[in-house]
Order: C-alpha cells, then sequence, then structure tokens
C-alpha cells in the first residue's frame, strides 16, 4: 500500500492571484524539527556585532539555534566562534554572559583555554598522551562556518555552506545602506533586549515587513505623534516591497516621523536642523546627494532569511528570534547606531527605539497581542475552510509598500527547503 501523499504547505495560484499558506505550518511539531534541520542548520544566521567584542579578550556567550556559543575577539584581535562546550566532558567552557578574559576554565575538571580556544593547561597532564595538546583534539570546537561582513557576524552549522556574501545576494544593497551611515562604523548600543512570544516564529517573520498591519495596529502611536507634533505631516505611508530571492526581502518607504540619520522634525528644533543639514552634507559628500537622500529619507523593513530583521526605521533594531516549540519563541533586540553620532543624536535614537520598538514600547506589544491572536485563531486550523493563511495582497499588481510581496518571498523560500516543493501547484523545485 503507497503512503499518502503529504499535503502542501504553500500553494501559488498566479493566475487566480491566489497564494496560500496552511496553518499546519504554525502548529506542527514536526514541521518546527524541519525547520531546524532544514533551515537553521543551513543557513547563515547572525551571531552578533564585532563591536560587542571590541577589545582583545572580550566575549559573549549567545544561544543560536539551540546551541550554546561563544563569540570571542582573541588576543591577536581574531574573531572567534566556538561551541561553549567543554572537549573532555562536555561542561560549558564559559558561564557568564559577557566579560573580558584571556582565558576561560572549565569548572568541572579545570581545563583552561585560551580566548582563541586553544588548550593552555589541564591538571594531570603527565597522564595523557605526550603529544596530546599537540594533536588538539583539546581546543574548543569552532562553529563549522564563520564570516564578517561590514561588522555583522554571521555563523553556519554547513560546513559545506556557500560563502556569506552569495548568501546574501540582493539584499547586500539595502542592508549597505544601513551600515554606510557611518563613518567610523555602526555599533551595537549598550544592551540587549530578551523576551518571549506565545506564537510561532514565522508570524513575526511576517509581522516585521508588514506594511498593511500599521494603521489599524500601531493607530495609537501614529495619534501620539500627531498630538505631539512629532511627525512632518507632509510625508506619508508611500514606498514598496520587494522580494530579493533567496527568501529575503524588504518594505522600502517614506514616513512621516523623525530619523537621527539627518531625517530632521520640526519638534528638533533649529539646533536639530543645523545638525541633521550638516550630516546629509556629509553623507552627500561621501556618497553622493541621491544616496544620501536615500540613506536619510527612506525607511527599511529588511528581511534576511530565516530570521535576522533589521528595522531601519525611526531608530535601527536588529532583531533575530528562535522557536523552541511551534507556539513559542525566543526574541533578542539590539539597538544600531553610528560610532560617531553626538550625544543629541544619539539621545534621540534611543528614544525613538525605546519608545517604539521596545518590548515596552508602542509597537511590540501591539504585536505581540497581534501574533499571539493568531496563534490563538490557529487551534481552529483542522476545521474545514479554517485551514489556510491567504497572503495574496498586490499580486499581480505593481508592489506597494502594503501589500504582501515580501511574505510571499520569504514562504517560497520556507517551503522549498522546509517541504522541497514549489509553491505552485503540481510543480517540485
Amino acid at each position: 500500500m503507497n503512503a499518502p501523499t503529504p499535503s502542501p504547505l504553500v500553494l501559488e495560484d498566479e493566475k487566480q492571484g491566489l497564494f496560500r499558506v496552511a496553518r499546519k505550518s504554525f502548529t506542527d511539531t514536526e514541521i518546527m524539527n524541519a525547520e531546524y534541520g532544514n533551515v537553521f542548520n543551513k543557513c547563515w544566521l547572525y551571531l552578533g556585532h564585532e563591536s560587542e567584542v571590541a577589545k582583545k579578550g572580550d566575549f559573549i556567550t549567545r544561544t543560536v539555534a539551540k546551541r550554546n556559543l561563544l563569540f570571542t575577539r582573541d588576543m591577536n584581535g581574531v574573531l572567534n566562534a566556538f561551541f561553549n562546550t567543554c572537549p573532555h566532558r562536555g561542561a560549558e567552557v564559559c558561564r557568564e554572559r559577557a566579560g573580558n578574559s584571556k582565558h576561560f576554565q572549565c569548572f568541572y575538571h579545570g581545563w583552561i583555554f585560551g580566548c582563541d580556544g586553544q588548550l593552555k593547561s589541564l591538571p594531570g597532564a603527565d597522564r595523557y598522551s605526550a603529544d596530546f595538546k599537540e594533536q588538539k583534539r583539546g581546543n574548543l570546537v569552532p562553529v563549522p562556518r564563520f564570516s564578517n561582513y561590514r561588522g555583522m557576524c554571521f555563523i553556519n552549522f554547513d560546513p559545506q555552506a556557500g560563502s556569506l556574501e552569495d548568501y546574501l545576494g540582493n539584499a547586500r544593497e539595502y542592508l549597505d545602506l544601513v551600515l554606510d551611515q557611518s563613518e567610523s562604523g555602526m555599533v551595537i548600543l549598550k544592551g540587549m533586549q530578551e523576551y518571549a512570544i506565545r506564537a510561532n516564529w514565522k508570524l513575526l517573520v511576517e509581522n516585521s515587513n508588514d506594511g498593511y498591519h500599521a494603521a489599524t495596529t500601531h493607530a495609537s502611536y501614529l495619534d501620539y505623534l500627531a498630538n505631539t507634533h512629532a511627525l512632518d505631516k507632509e510625508v506619508a505611508l508611500r514606498g514598496v516591497g520587494r522580494e530579493l530571492g533567496g527568501g529575503h526581502a524588504v518594505v522600502e518607504y517614506t514616513a512621516p516621523w523623525g530619523r537621527p540619520i539627518a531625517n530632521w522634525i520640526p519638534k528638533w528644533g533649529e539646533e536639530g536642523k543645523k545638525e541633521m543639514d550638516a550630516l546629509h552634507a556629509k553623507l552627500a559628500e561621501r556618497h553622493g546627494k541621491e544616496r544620501a537622500d536615500r540613506i536619510c529619507f527612506k525607511n527599511r523593513n529588511l528581511l534576511i532569511f530565516p530570521n535576522l530583521v533589521l528595522n531601519d526605521i525611526m531608530a535601527v533594531t536588529v532583531r533575530t528570534f528562535y522557536p523552541t516549540a511551534p507556539n513559542y519563541m525566543n526574541v533578542n533586540g539590539w539597538a544600531l547606531g553610528p560610532n560617531e553620532e553626538s550625544s543629541w543624536a544619539r539621545q534621540y535614537r534611543l528614544d525613538n527605539f525605546l519608545e517604539f520598538l521596545g518590548p515596552g514600547g508602542f509597537a511590540t506589544p501591539d504585536d505581540v497581542e497581534a501574533l499571539e491572536s493568531c496563534q490563538a485563531g490557529y487551534q481552529n486550523a483542522l476545521e474545514t475552510g479554517a485551514e489556510w493563511n491567504d497572503i495574496s495582497k498586490g499580486m499581480g499588481l505593481d508592489p506597494f509598500y502594503d501589500d504582501e510581496v515580501q511574505m510571499r518571498s520569504f514562504w517560497k523560500e520556507w517551503n522549498r527547503r522546509v517541504s522541497g516543493a514549489s509553491t505552485k501547484e503540481g510543480g517540485q523545485s
């Protein structure tokens, strides 16, 4: 007897203008396991920014796709990513979140490692073979692939993975628009936000570059800006969503709020205008006026597949998120800014970041409520007629910022990796 043909997870019919995603994609444990095997274990994943380990001996421990990793800058200034696991019996060699140290000592049996991962000493060394350290099997194990793109550090658990630059592909254009905001380099501002959402991780992927929900879900924020005059009433939310290939996507648009990267608003006063004008002039000198205008006056919500989001809006946030269950994810967020910006601009950047993008701001609680409401609604997914999400807005039309082409970009690549199928009915990738 032949096994039943599995039902498709994603369907696309261009003639009918239809794009649907099976809601079991958000609820099924086997699908989540397939995501770890075929997505998180195979794709380039964001580890951290080089500014977080700026000095020799700096280190951070961080969990990426269920792995406990150690991110270091060694005494030669080289960046490294190791599995935070003692090669002897498997204990964590570093149990602190961050710090500065030349060495790490495993608390279990006392093995000592340099911040370059090399085994330096071990108790009872005379009871091991004379060339034990030279065999290198006592060194920390590096993550199979590590790469640094303009300060943003990525890892890949697949030793056969292609280069990071090739993986980023067309997303590099938009990533560069963020990174070109600084002459001396972008830096992570101190601290990290950590929170959890009782919803599937892919809902946050969708939400992070969804212009369609802003006017309703975030109406209170727009009202707040209008009431405090913290916006330019002459500027409307307007732009386009783009599919960038490889699951990457972006929404680029104008918006009425101020951005401390030369997008002045009246609330900031004449002194603020002078500073923003001078900043714009410097950017125009380095990149040309057209690119400077794009850097300063356009907003970007960029998704780098599968789960790195850069919201270059009223501030710049970097966000990653991983599932621990089909209906639960852990989220990490950081604020990114130019290293050389003034204390005045930095204060507005942080105020904007916390006011809208932080877990206690205007946006995130609204979004969390929406995503958890979706997850609750998926309890009906097995009922006839309630098993599909519709993600077809804008199909066959010129793209607009509140269409859903950017979400379809993600789902096509997700489906190819998870199920090995084309999104189009009857097709195989």
